[in-house]
């Protein structure tokens, strides 16, 4: 039981419907029925997909994650040493029979679509790779496990993504992943320079970091406005975010602590956030 538990926290619980939402809201919404592949694709991106991402991050990340006071509870957890190997395995094996269904139903375009955004939940961690610590890659492979779910949804539902509408949404939501990334490496700041871990706050600073993260939750609401009507009213939800920001927009690198007061408030904004959107796609569905 003390494994399954430990299993259960290094999933991020908190964040399974961060990547579930994305998936099954634009499934059901492209497709207008509940069908096998609605419902396997759902709890793949809610708990594998989670497992896979967040379990790998925490055996690769042990080491950085013991200094880390952040690390025990939601915001990440502390996985105890002896699970590391059950994790790694537990991680790669759940996902395997999901994987084989969504490749059978998958043509070529959207299984390219769902192999690179399974390499890039990997890649963020892995050794070797450690996208984690490559600064700006570290954000768009971040936002990249989030929009990716939605990506996939589209191809798998034969949608036009290069059209202006989901273009704009994909955008949107890339930048707004790359934003939440950005904003949540200021706080790690000095513990990561201490354990030599790059990442985009390390390489530009704790105060250019927030200034980006603003200027692209800024620019993603200007994208959520071209979309399809009632779909600009989800520039709503950049607002919070914005005003969470500006209290910070003169940290340094010293005080760069404080900023977990505004990731902490994040972490539930993102429920606002997707309750919005959830909204506004039903409203759209019952209306078209």
């Amino acid at each position: 039981m003390n494994a399954v538990k430990q299993l259960f926290w290094s999933s991020r619980p908190v964040s399974w419907i961060n990547t579930a939402f994305p998936f099954g809201a634009t499934y059901l919404y492209l497709n207008r029925e509940i069908d096998l592949t609605l419902i396997i694709g759902t709890f793949f991106f809610l708990i594998p997909y989670n497992l896979l991402m967040y379990g790998i991050n925490d055996v690769f990340d042990y080491e950085s994650d013991l200094r880390n006071p952040r690390k025990g509870g939601i915001e990440g957890a502390l996985l105890n040493k002896k699970y590391h190997k059950l994790t790694i395995w537990s991680s790669i094996l759940s996902c395997v029979p999901f994987l084989v269904y969504l490749y059978a139903v998958s043509d070529l375009t959207s299984a390219l679509w769902l192999t690179l955004f399974i390499f890039t939940v990997i890649a963020y961690s892995a050794p070797k790779l450690r996208f984690k610590e490559r600064g700006f890659l570290d954000s768009l492979t971040s936002a990249s496990h989030f929009v990716g779910p939605m990506i996939y949804a589209m191809s798998l539902s034969g949608l036009d993504m290069s059209s202006p509408a989901p273009l704009s949404s994909i955008l949107a939501f890339t930048l707004w992943g790359v934003a939440s990334h950005a904003f949540g490496a200021v706080q790690d700041v000095k513990a990561d320079r201490e354990a030599s871990i790059s990442s985009i706050a390390t390489m530009i600073g704790a105060r250019a970091t927030v200034w980006f993260a603003f200027a692209c939750y800024a620019i993603a609401g200007l994208l959520a406005m071209n979309t399809i009507w009632p779909g600009p009213l989800a520039a709503i939800a950049a607002l919070p975010y914005l005003l969470i920001l500006a209290p910070f927009l003169k940290i340094t690198d010293a005080d760069c602590e404080k900023a977990n007061k505004g990731w902490r408030q994040f972490i539930w904004l993102n429920f606002f956030a997707g309750a919005l959107v959830s909204m506004i796609m039903i409203w759209s569905a019952l209306f078209s």
